[in-house]
């Protein structure tokens, strides 16, 4: 199948590593041009350089900063003259419950998690045109806590409730916004989260458990789909929030 991405545009936060570049890895396969941002400049410019020089292209960004959305705009515009879309993810709140969490550490997700997120996601959609698309990359945790991810466990289902709002505003003029949900996904966040247990082996066997597929999900297949939701092939997809784990959660 076509997914109908050649040459189409689009800006992928926090992609340097992860989910953000496998998605991008998918998208460019499929013929698209991507903006990959991090807060590591080097790392998102060392990725962008795997991809193909003609394809991608890497900036340092950091969401927690308000300028952030409009240079990431500019960048796609100046480099490949157009953009139709944007993939938005960010690095996970720092780990432990919710009440465990400082004023500190809830003040500074939310900038960069829940406001960062909002601010690129108005900012694309100002610049797109029919056909453009925009995914959220959220967590599982919008439908059920995640225990020991608390902040997360707050904030994630906030942006799934925007998100939904957003594809309301912006369905009128044939933009869509969905919120993706990834669940265990062998990430350098996963790997992270079951060494803090301090047996990761066992934490991780404990995961797979409760998967009904028994296994970690591979960041591909994550990038798979969310290739294929911000494609044109996905034209009638908008408002909906799109689990990426391996059957994990309990509803449907």
């Amino acid at each position: 199948m076509d997914l109908g991405l050649a040459d189409r545009v689009y800006v992928l936060t926090g992609a340097s590593r992860g989910l953000g570049l496998a998605t991008a890895e998918c998208l460019v396969a499929e013929g698209a041009r991507v903006v990959l941002s991090s807060r590591d400049g080097d790392r998102a410019a060392a990725a962008a350089a795997r991809l193909g020089a003609d394809r991608a292209v890497g900036i340092a960004a950091d969401l927690a900063d308000p300028e952030t959305a409009t240079r990431l705009v500019e960048t796609a515009r100046e480099r490949f003259g157009r953009l139709d879309g944007a993939l938005v993810s960010v690095g996970g709140p720092p780990p432990g419950s919710a009440a465990q969490a400082t004023d500190a550490q809830w003040r500074d997700s939310f900038e960069t998690v829940f406001l960062g997120t909002v601010r690129v996601v108005r900012t694309v959609a100002a610049g797109l045109t029919e056909g453009g698309a925009i995914g959220l990359v959220l967590s599982t945790s919008v439908r059920t806590p995640i225990p020991g991810l608390g902040v997360s466990n707050g904030l994630r289902p906030g942006l799934a409730g925007v998100a939904k709002e957003l594809a309301d505003e912006y369905g009128p003029r044939g933009v869509r916004v969905v919120s993706l949900l990834p669940g265990r996904i062998l990430t350098d966040r996963n790997r992270e989260l079951f060494a803090a247990t301090g047996d990761p082996e066992r934490a991780r066997a404990a995961a797979e458990a409760a998967i009904p597929l028994r296994r970690i999900g591979e960041p591909a297949e994550f990038g798979r789909v969310a290739a294929f939701v911000l494609s044109p092939a996905a034209g009638y997809l908008t408002g909906i929030a799109i689990p990426v784990d391996g059957g994990a959660l309990r509803m449907f």
